[in-house]
């Protein structure tokens, strides 16, 4: 008897303390609410995932920036301020040796214009020097010249039977851009469907939770009516044996329910950016609304607006540039160079344009590719193969694209007749309880019975919280899918940075 008075009191001084823990803890814990929108937020600031899709967007920016700043003109100085020379030069025609000595001065400033339309350019060059000349020649005199000179000429260079590779660069630098934006838009759809899965995970775990602590709270006032039963010879004493039993495996549930819910919500801390050290509660509304979909409609949206369809554009697009390179290989090409300008030199330097000097020049050079032994042939087949292996992969990927849509279209047929049937249950298993628990008070039913109904009870509000997370779920599939709010009926908002 003592025995059973000690055990007694230690499973009631537990049970005290496990209730006053339990009303106080969510009061002290000075837990941050956050909602999935809220989330969300967090997410597209601190997700790892995001800030490496934004980083590439950032690169791919500069390098575009820099290929536009390339095509506007470009000024630039070149200085050689001083430079002397002493050497001695064997003269071929008068089969002499001669020392020339020679000291010199001179800058060249040049404005050079990049032609995108042509794939040309056209440059004004302006050199400026001064110039100390001295040729000792063996039995002949000296010869000196001390002048100041200036040669300013307009300088033209054109290719010719080519494709215009300024256009070409820039154009794919472009193409890489809107493509790295893609993949940031991409990027945050995926995110809200990561975030979104783990923000009901951690939801679920707090449901558990609550859930595992109204059980407990349940087991306590049944252990205490049992105890007062069995004390009063009511009740049989294995009776309160089995009500110590439900209460210790209600504290392990509920201890359980907490393990659980720390690892799911640091995951979920992880993943928006979030301090593993900050505690959280999650805050959502799980009620939902019937959601009308077409089918048709849903298809049509998607491929006239998902993403990967253009980034698969984008790399076809890109393969004829491949094509137009690779075609380029031993080609027949012409350079015209064409130079307009007047030199002028005189020992005074206001007088150096006293008599200037015309000095035009054109220039035209080939490249005549005579035989290669069929290596360009070869080259531009593998990359038109190339290109049909894209364009398949194009047509297959409309198809995967309505395939995904009709089978969440299906699923969420189904979705709703699931809500309802779970809800259904939980308020039949709720009448369930509330009529056998009237039964156990009164001594009709055994507490091993009780338990049963408890964790039916417990179960179908759990299955209930699954049918309707499961089926947002199935709607954030469709959103994603056609880049289209079926709840709000209206287009995604895409978070592009192209300008």
């Amino acid at each position: 008897m003592n025995r059973f008075m000690q055990r007694n009191l230690m499973v009631k001084l537990s049970l005290y303390l496990t209730c006053i823990m339990f009303f106080l803890t969510p009061a002290l814990s000075g837990q941050l609410p956050i909602t999935l929108q809220k989330a969300l937020e967090i997410a597209e600031t601190g997700s790892p995932n995001v800030q490496r899709s934004l980083l590439t967007v950032e690169q791919f920016q500069h390098n575009l920036n820099a290929e536009r700043a390339s095509l506007k003109s470009r000024f630039s100085l070149t200085l050689e301020p001083y430079s002397f020379s002493n050497n001695r030069i064997f003269d071929n025609q008068f089969s002499q040796w001669f020392t020339n000595t020679e000291t010199f001065s001179r800058g060249t400033f040049q404005v050079e214009q990049p032609i995108l339309q042509t794939g040309g350019s056209v440059g004004l060059f302006n050199t400026f020097g001064w110039r100390n000349n001295r040729s000792a020649i063996a039995n002949f005199s000296e010869n000196s010249n001390k002048a100041f000179f200036n040669n300013l000429y307009l300088a033209i260079n054109q290719p010719l039977f080519t494709y215009n590779r300024r256009q070409m660069a820039l154009d794919e630098l472009s193409l890489s851009y809107e493509n790295a934006n893609l993949e940031y838009a991409i990027q945050r759809l995926t995110l809200e469907k990561t975030i979104t899965s783990q923000f009901f995970d951690v939801y679920l775990a707090q449901l558990n939770l609550d859930i595992s602590r109204d059980e407990l709270a349940n087991t306590s006032q049944n252990y205490e009516i049992v105890k007062i039963k069995v004390e009063a010879n009511l009740l049989a004493r294995e009776e309160l044996y089995q009500a110590e039993l439900n209460f210790a495996n209600a504290q392990l549930s509920v201890q359980d329910s907490e393990l659980s819910l720390a690892n799911t919500k640091e995951l979920f801390k992880r993943e928006i950016g979030m301090s593993l050290d900050e505690d959280i509660r999650l805050i959502s509304e799980l009620d939902v609304q019937e959601v009308m979909v077409d089918l048709d409609r849903a298809i049509d949206l998607a491929l006239n607006s998902r993403l990967e369809l253009r980034q698969r554009r984008i790399d076809i697009e890109k393969s004829f540039f491949e094509l137009t390179r690779t075609k380029a290989l031993n080609e027949f090409r012409a350079d015209v160079q064409l130079t307009l300008g007047i030199f002028g030199d005189n020992e005074s330097f206001g007088d150096v344009y006293s008599s200037p000097t015309s000095n035009p020049s054109i220039g035209i050079s080939m490249n005549i590719p005579i035989w290669d032994w069929g290596e360009r042939n070869q080259r531009v087949q593998a990359v038109e193969v190339s290109m049909k292996s894209q364009q398949l992969d194009l047509r297959e990927e409309e198809k995967q694209i309505a395939l995904d849509i009709r089978r969440v279209y299906r699923s969420i047929q189904t979705q709703m007749p699931r809500i309802e049937i779970a809800r259904k249950n939980v308020e039949n298993a709720e009448r369930t309880y509330e009529i056998n628990l009237e039964r156990y008070r009164n001594g009709d039913l055994s507490g091993i019975d009780l338990n049963q109904f408890q964790t039916q009870l417990s179960n179908k509000k759990i299955d209930l919280a699954r049918a309707l997370i499961n089926y947002k779920n199935q709607l954030l599939d469709l959103k994603i899918l056609t880049l289209y709010d079926w709840e709000k009926q209206e287009p995604v908002a895409l978070a592009l940075l192209k300008n």
